[in-house]
């Protein structure tokens, strides 16, 4: 810890907000050239369509992992109305941008998706949406009795509320700002390690997220805590002491270990290393190609 004679004021030192924010392109780092203050699209693009019911159109960070997982949990379960495409949408070449993507989603994030199963196309965006959708339509993974169906979408809207500390607050001033900012990385490393300890509270006494039974609101807190923080995210593992919750840990094996995760992690996803992951998914075949599948 630096003393605190020794810290600047500021952070760079010379810098004192202006009046009037103003945008430039340098703002954000290794992320500067997919962020700007405006919405809509920049180009005109037509998204790819495919044979099956359900097109998504994505990129397999955690929140489009927690709908691929998803979507193969319901297909394992012999759901085989929730066959799927899942195209590529590369954030770091503008496709969310584009005028079709724009369509589905204003709000230009993945993932986004297209309904296609019945006689009128259903535009869903925002993950969580997309699993409550999927989870009502087939009638899986969601308690459709009470206390437990509040108690699955209560963690479900943790999820959606609190992540966004983890990745763009700690995970960007740790790992990807331009600079380090002692306070900035301090003041989210804190806030991580209590949503680390929230759901170490609550799994010493419970085998899943709400309750005995799994639910979407596992699927959409593992890939950000489990297979996100204890996979390696971030490579912050020693930085945050993840040995200290053992619940968790127990947790985040039991769900890494399922076959439907260790597909839908590896969907829309690009690597160097052949049979790695997938760079998009047009049938159950094309897992044939990953290694450990």
């Amino acid at each position: 810890m630096a003393d605190a004679a020794d810290t600047p004021a500021n952070q760079p030192a010379d810098y004192v907000p202006p009046k009037v924010w103003t945008w430039a392109k340098g703002n954000g780092g290794q992320f500067a050239n997919v962020n700007r203050p405006v919405s809509g699209a920049t180009h005109d693009a037509d998204l790819p369509v495919g044979d099956h019911p359900f097109q998504l159109y994505s990129l397999g960070t955690p929140n489009g992992q927690k709908v691929t997982i998803l979507l193969e949990e319901l297909l394992a379960a012999g759901h085989t109305g929730a066959e799927y495409d899942a195209w590529l949408i590369e954030i770091f070449k503008g496709d969310q941008f584009g005028s079709g993507f724009v369509d589905i989603n204003p709000n230009s994030k993945i993932p986004a998706m297209i309904d296609r199963s019945g006689d009128v196309p259903i535009r869903l965006f925002e993950s969580g949406s997309m699993l409550i959708h999927l989870a009502e339509k087939f009638g899986a993974f969601l308690p459709t009795t009470q206390p437990q169906r509040a108690e699955t979408i209560n963690w479900l809207m943790w999820q959606m509320g609190s992540a966004p500390f983890v990745g763009g607050g700690f995970g960007h001033f740790y790992a990807y700002a331009p600079f380090k900012i002692e306070y900035a990385i301090d003041r989210y490393a804190m806030e991580t390690k209590r949503q680390l300890h929230v759901l170490d509270t609550v799994l010493a006494d419970r085998r899943f997220i709400a309750g005995d039974d799994y639910t979407i609101a596992d699927m959409a807190i593992w890939p950000w805590y489990g297979g996100g923080l204890f996979g390696g995210a971030y490579g912050a593992q020693e930085f945050l002491s993840l040995t200290d919750y053992p619940h968790l840990t127990r947790w985040t094996d039991e769900i890494g270990a399922r076959p439907a995760v260790k597909r839908g992690r590896v969907v829309n996803r690009a690597s160097d290393k052949p049979g790695e992951f997938l760079r998009e998914r047009h049938s159950a075949s094309d897992f044939d190609t990953i290694m450990g599948l």
